[in-house]
Formats: C-alpha cells, structure tokens, sequence
C-alpha cells in the first residue's frame, strides 16, 4: 500500500470515529442534562458547543495525519486569530454579547418561558422569554410583539421574575427582582 492509501484509510477511520463520538456524547449529555432538569434549549446549545469541540480535534488529527507540520498550522491559527481579533475589535459588542449570552446560560436565575419585566427608567417591558441566544434574548409581550434586547444589555437591566415557568405560580420565595451588574 502507498502512504496516500494509509493517510486516506486514517482519515476515514478519523472520520468515523468523529460521528462516534458525537453519537455517543449527544446521548451522554442529553441523559446528564435532563437529570438536572435543563431545557431543551440549553441541552442542544450544549451538544452544538461539544461537537465544536470534537471537530476541532478531528481536524487537528487529519492535518497531522495528511502531514502539515506544527509550523504551517502555528501560521494558519495566529493568522486566523488575527483576523478574528481584528474582527471582535472592530464589533466588540459581538465578544461580549457572546460572553453575557454564556452567563446568562449557565449562571441566570431566567429560563425559557419565565414571564418577566424589564423595569427601565423610562418604561417597563413585561414579556415571557421565548429564546435566549449567544448574542439576544427574545421577549414575547402580551400585544403579540416580538422584542430582542442584547446580551450584554440584558445582563445590566433591573429584572423581575413574575412567573417562573415550571411554578405556574408567582415567585414569592425568592426575591422578585434580580440586579444584574456590567459584564
């Protein structure tokens, strides 16, 4: 056999091994997670983060299978670094709503479905959460409307919580009004 035939059959031994991995951890995760009583929505965040993870990985192993020395690939990440700094410098809203988004992920007291108010100065906006993303949160309001508020915006509003989603009922055990502080 040639070395081209070897690197193809590692590859996709690789490959395989890849769909393994993400079968075997998406059932994993989703049997960890619904013990602890995540939403849907967390879970698949989760398994997406994961399977991002183990493509990296899967590609790091089929460069070096294919050859590409440590030093091209040492180019290749700084240079895409680079860019991608550039980038988040240029739109830094984009890193640290993407930061809050993860906050409010693994840290917040709001889940999907929780009705609440967004106390303002001006203004109070009273909804119930329809999605939370890596850069909004999605408020459904009684009128029907669809509002999207930033992550990092979110994160330093006055919240109340007026109806967790699993109570059905008003949340008078906890404190109602949650501060939150800059990212």
């Amino acid at each position: 056999m040639n070395i081209q035939t070897i690197q193809f059959i590692q590859t996709v031994v690789v490959i395989v091994l890849l769909i393994v991995a993400n079968i075997f951890t998406r059932n994993v995760v989703k049997s960890f997670l619904k013990k602890f009583r995540f939403s849907s929505q967390r879970r698949k965040l989760t398994i997406r983060i994961i399977n991002l993870l183990l493509s990296i990985t899967a590609i790091v192993f089929i460069s070096a299978i294919w050859g590409v020395k440590q030093s091209q690939m040492a180019v290749f990440i700084s240079s895409a670094m680079a860019i991608l700094g550039i980038a988040f410098v240029a739109q830094w809203s984009l890193l640290s709503n993407i930061t809050a988004g993860l906050i409010l992920f693994f840290n917040h007291p709001l889940k999907l479905g929780d009705h609440i108010k967004i106390i303002e100065k001006d203004f109070v906006i009273e909804g119930t959460i329809n999605d939370i993303t890596f850069f909004f949160v999605h408020i459904k309001t009684a009128n029907k409307e669809k509002i999207s508020i930033a992550n990092n915006i979110f994160l330093q509003k006055t919240i109340s919580i007026v109806l967790h989603k699993d109570d059905h009922t008003p949340d008078v055990n906890e404190s109602n009004s949650v501060t939150n502080s800059n990212v």
